[in-house]
């Protein structure tokens, strides 16, 4: 069964400079087709119904791109959310979760990482399910690992495993959070304490489109 999508498409692109001086950097071509395109053609397959996009920075470029197309828009105009907060400001617009959320600024090679969740998705165990790639695939990665990955599944921090920009979550401990800004991690946090938090291993390849000199990265790894 399907589920809600939020892409998140709202941050800075600090490190895409200059790049995004003047383009917002989910609008970033890679292989001839920007990063956002990429994301929305992963939701569409994975049949994700309603697809909502948020927006901050040169978020009047995202709005335009999108014009015509079946999406909402989550606008963070005022203030930059974060990706938790970013969640929770659209959860009016996203409906009933489970939610599956992307980044848009990673490449993907293999299966869908959105239907590949769908399937792994097991909600009796689970709230949630994140997209993670061994640190030996992750291309471009700069830094170690995330996560670790017990015999059940299940994540703790720090180990071998990338968060690869993918999951479903149930947002409802989002209300317990008091503040305005803030990432997932505050989530993942409260879930992984539980035993709740999930991880589904992408066997594909993955790259992340984090600063200029990864696209010619990216877009090798599409082309092989």
């Amino acid at each position: 069964m399907s589920k809600p999508l939020m892409i998140f498409a709202a941050g800075l692109g600090t490190r895409m400079r200059p790049l995004t001086d003047l383009t917002p950097k989910p609008l970033i071509e890679v292989a001839g087709e920007t990063l956002l395109d990429r994301a929305l053609t992963l939701g569409r397959q994975a049949g994700a119904q309603p697809i909502v996009v948020n927006t901050h920075y040169l978020g009047a470029q995202v709005r335009a791109h999108l014009a015509g197309q079946d999406i909402a828009i989550s606008d963070e105009a005022g203030a930059l959310l974060d990706t938790g907060g970013g969640l929770r400001n659209a959860l009016p617009l996203l409906g009933e979760g489970p939610v599956m959320t992307l980044n848009p600024d990673v490449v993907w090679t293999g299966a869908n990482p959105l239907q590949e969740l769908l399937e792994a998705w097991d909600g009796d165990r689970m709230d949630a399910l994140l997209a993670v790639v061994s640190l030996g695939r992750a291309t471009a990665r700069k830094g170690g690992g995330d996560f670790s990955i017990d015999g059940e599944g299940r994540i703790s921090r720090q180990g071998d495993f990338v968060y690869a920009g993918a999951q479903i979550i149930r947002p409802e401990l989002l209300s317990t959070i008091p503040e305005t800004v803030f990432s997932l991690n505050r989530l993942w946090d409260l879930l992984i304490a539980q035993g709740r938090c999930h991880a589904m291993v992408h066997q594909g390849g993955w790259c992340d489109v984090g600063s200029p000199d990864t696209i010619p990265l990216a877009e090798t790894l599409l082309n092989g």
